[in-house]
């Protein structure tokens, strides 16, 4: 006989589901968990609250993704393992696995490829030449009734062996048995970075785990098995999914070690993997096979119920060659005894492997644990991550959902930014030879996206972005800036970059709307200079810090130009694109905005940079006293982003870039009147307030529309515009535009899609996620001098679906910790902490919430400062 609780579901549930649904859409989500019970009671006979449907091991925290059949799609269903030398993609197969390779320097192209390439510039001989014809250029723009001209290209040249970042094969591993697959799940732990499957078969169980250790520089999987021994499992490596990448010559090492030796391209770079299996108790054979063509061999492991696979790889690249004295070879040495002494100091030392993965574990941990964020969610055990994607809804959200992606971010992070490369635009993860936009560095809004959130969060992971800036851009930005810009000091870059120093303005048509971007040196010291400002590491500023910006505002004391469309004295760049729209023009807002900032970061940093060059700090004052600010309201109320007014209202591009001052910039955020004002138009003074320019970027930001503009659907542009909501304090419109990024363009995995639907990966939006949930909870933008306060703003656009949370340990700058804990909305506490090491650069710092002043302290070393609500 049914219960009366089976009975109430079959004859009202029908009915009062609906309303249950409707209900569920509109109440904060403590009151959705009880209507979760509710339903769970009304629909079966027999329930238990929360019940778990997750596999065995999930973490309890509900931190990580959980899946119940293995991963076909490459982009939308494997999951991504890594420790920013060494990348996998892992399905999570049973009897076979396919494990898709990536080693963090692995290009095509370059001087590998092409002994002749260059970076993408023009010889030394033609400097004479490009002067004269960047002159030409400057005069048009200025010649011309609308400020404009039509192409660039005689100062452009063309990419050359640009190249792209390729996937390095796959290692195929597969049991000796075909009995049928009960009870599969697979899961990725973002508590310790592990990524499991487990399934059994003929009455056994057998788990496997997958990760990539930081300390031993190297990636495991290990299988084991409740059964007598595993079945023979046979280990091998096949470049076949990768179409044109070169036959592999892999032996035998030892009994129990492949070595994998192959080029990406014919020439091309080297590239070496070693692939060791340890068998407690089994016997492990390498056995070379006999077929036509490159050697091959095979790993077979017989007679244990325990295994793991260790793999190592690198390639002969070196980026410390990337400089006239190794006339920019990037040559390094052949990575093979260096991967032997790697391999046998960790797969064939002492360590078991209980010991190899807690040492990852506890690597992990020391790193991403400095931080954490509740945003009130309530673990959800019974829905695969998958499904949770599959019904999300824009607006409606789920504070879960929107939890595990905050801390996916940071664990993808962490995972591909730890090498001596930086995380491009595939973080380390490509699974071609030839990859989407190749895999680069994109530096009008991509790189810069992907480390939005790292200081923040407390994640030391950027220093690879610093060395590749070091390393890659500077030596040969200074010949660009020399033989492109006829400008001797400094180094400059442009918005597409390799790992071989492409410092030249890419020519492909008419491609100034994207190529023509020497404020990509600029925007790149912000983040510099954000890093300094957070840590207050001044041996690091000195060392490395300082320098790169020096340069970087050195090129841009010497590029600005009178602006001679307009007359009023002030210094312009010319010729210059708004990233990437196509107007080739003169002061456009972004390009203004940057070097403002990069000047006001000059004076900031000098004295701790113990640089006695006054010479140099008074031409940055005098100069930037003199320039366009890049903030000029136009004819339809908008923030103008051409120095000319020719904004369109129906204008829905892509990118923001003439609010780069709202955010993840500071000139619009902090405008300063007594600073950014005096502009002279039609022969007047004009000064804008505040005011005046939050709501002329507020127009500007309605009028660019949510993200789905006939030029992109990608989710960076949505979740920068989420972003721009945030600092406006417009909670409604953030998580409108954020819940709709991730509806529209995060795949099953989680990772990050083009366009809704699409196979193209592209991790920006991944890292940009963190970083505009950040925005909404807690705001403290920079400042263009010392001496005017640090304005921290907590909840300034906080959803009402986040009604309760918490975070911990958040860096803002000053070297200041923020503990923030909020219920029902409204904060309860909020507690500072000021490093110890601050001194010579204390500063005064207000605290705001909800429009009013609610604490004020000065940033003291050691001060200790609790708001209670």
């Amino acid at each position: 006989m049914d219960s009366p609780i089976a009975l109430l579901g079959g004859r009202v549930w029908p009915t009062v589901l609906p309303l249950f649904n409707i209900l569920r859409s509109i109440v904060p989500h403590y009151i959705q968990f009880w209507f979760q019970q509710i339903s769970c009671l009304l629909a079966v006979s027999t329930c238990t609250w929360i019940t778990r449907f997750t596999p065995i091991g999930f973490p309890d925290s509900g931190n990580g993704l959980w899946y119940t059949s293995p991963g076909t799609s490459w982009a939308q269903e494997l999951l991504p393992i890594g420790n920013g030398h060494l990348a996998a993609m892992i399905p999570g197969g049973t009897i076979q696995e396919s494990i898709q390779l990536n080693i963090e320097s692995l290009w095509s192209g370059g001087p590998f490829q092409d002994p002749t390439y260059n970076g993408g510039n023009d010889l030394r001989s033609q400097r004479a030449q490009l002067a004269g014809a960047m002159q030409r250029i400057r005069e048009g723009i200025f010649a011309s009734p609308t400020g404009t001209v039509d192409s660039i290209a005689e100062i452009m040249s063309p990419a050359g062996a640009y190249g792209s970042y390729a996937g390095a094969g796959y290692i195929l591993v597969t049991m000796d048995t075909t009995s049928q697959v009960n009870k599969y799940a697979r899961w990725l732990d973002l508590d310790q970075a592990v990524l499991f499957s487990a399934w059994s078969q003929n009455g056994a169980n057998f788990l496997r785990q997958s990760f990539c250790s930081h300390p031993l520089q190297a990636c495991i999987q290990y299988i084991n098995t409740t059964a007598f021994a595993l079945p023979t499992l046979t280990y091998a490596y096949s470049v076949d999914p990768e179409i044109s990448l070169p036959f592999p010559n892999v032996t035998c090492l030892d009994s129990s070690t492949l070595r994998i030796r192959n080029v990406v391209s014919s020439p091309g770079m080297l590239y070496e993997i070693l692939a060791h299996v340890e068998a407690p108790g089994g016997i492990v054979s390498c056995t070379p096979m006999n077929a036509s063509g490159p050697p091959n061999a095979t790993l077979t492991v017989t007679g244990a119920s325990e295994a793991w696979l260790t793999w190592v790889g690198d390639t002969d690249y070196s980026m410390e060659a990337g400089n006239v004295a190794f006339n920019f070879s990037f040559q390094g040495t052949d990575p093979h005894n260096n991967l032997v002494t790697l391999l046998y100091s960790t797969a064939l030392g002492s360590e078991s492997y209980t010991s190899i993965v807690e040492e990852h574990i506890a690597d992990y941990s020391s790193l991403v644990n400095k931080f954490s964020l509740s945003l009130g969610q309530t673990p959800d055990f019974r829905t695969p991550t998958d499904k949770l994607v599959s019904s999300y809804q824009t607006y409606i959200g789920n504070p879960y959902l929107e939890w595990l992606l905050f801390n996916y971010g940071r664990y993808l992070l962490v995972c591909s930014a730890r090498g001596t490369l930086p995380a491009n635009l595939q973080g380390k993860w490509a699974d071609g030879l030839v990859n989407a936009w190749g895999s680069d560095y994109h530096s009008n809004i991509n790189i810069q996206m992907n480390y939005w959130f790292a200081e923040m969060t407390n994640l030391d992971v950027s220093h690879s972005l610093f060395n590749y800036f070091e390393n890659t851009w500077a030596p040969r930005g200074a010949y660009t800036a020399e033989v492109l810009y006829n400008i001797s000091h400094g180094w400059v870059a442009h918005n597409e970059m390799n790992i071989f120093g492409h410092t030249g303005m890419k020519l492909s048509g008419n491609s100034a709307l994207w190529a023509n971007y020497p404020e990509s040196n600029a925007w790149m010291m912000i983040h510099v200079w954000d890093h300094f400002d957070h840590t207050n590491d001044v041996q690091w500023w000195r060392r490395q810090g300082w320098p790169l910006l020096k340069g970087v505002a050195s090129f841009h004391l010497e590029k600005l130009i009178e602006d001679l469309y307009f007359n009023d004295s002030t210094l312009v760049t010319s010729p210059c694109n708004s990233p990437e729209q196509p107007p080739i023009t003169f002061g456009c807002a972004h390009s203004q905005q940057l070097i403002w900032q990069l000047f006001n970061a000059v004076e900031k940093g000098f004295i701790a940079a113990g640089d006695d060059d006054l010479a140099f700090l008074d031409a940055v004052r005098t100069k930037r006293k003199m320039m366009d600010k890049g903030l000029r309201i136009g004819r339809w109320g908008q923030l103008q982003e051409w120095k000319i007014d020719m904004d369109r209202p129906t204008d829905t591009h892509r990118h923001l870039s003439h609010l780069i001052g709202l955010y993840p910039g500071y000139a619009i955020a902090s405008y300063s009147p007594s600073l950014q004002g005096g502009l002279m138009i039609d022969g007047a003074s004009v000064t804008y307030t505040k005011e005046d320019v939050l709501d002329a970027a507020e127009i500007s930001l309605i009028h660019r529309g949510n993200g789905t503009g006939p030029d992109a659907d990608a989710g960076w542009e949505k979740l920068w515009r989420a972003a721009a909501w945030a600092q406006l304090g417009n909670a409604t419109e953030f998580y409108k535009e954020l819940t709709y990024a991730i509806e529209r363009n995060f795949a099953p995995n989680l990772f990050s899609l083009y366009t809704y639907g699409s196979t193209i990966f592209q991790i920006d939006a991944n890292f940009g996620y963190p970083a505009s949930v950040l925005n909404a909870l807690l705001q403290a933008p920079d400042v263009a001098q010392m001496d005017i306060p640090l304005e921290v703003t907590l909840l300034p656009a906080l959803p009402l679906n986040w009604f309760s949370g918490s975070i911990k340990g958040a860096r803002i700058r000053g070297g200041i910790t923020v503990d923030l804990v909020w219920n029902d909305g409204k904060p309860n506490m909020a507690k500072f902490t000021v490093d110890g090491d601050t001194t010579g650069r204390v500063r005064d710092v207000k605290v705001n919430y909800a429009d009013r002043v609610v604490g004020e302290f000065r940033s003291h070393p050691g001060t200790v400062k609790d708001i209670w609500f």
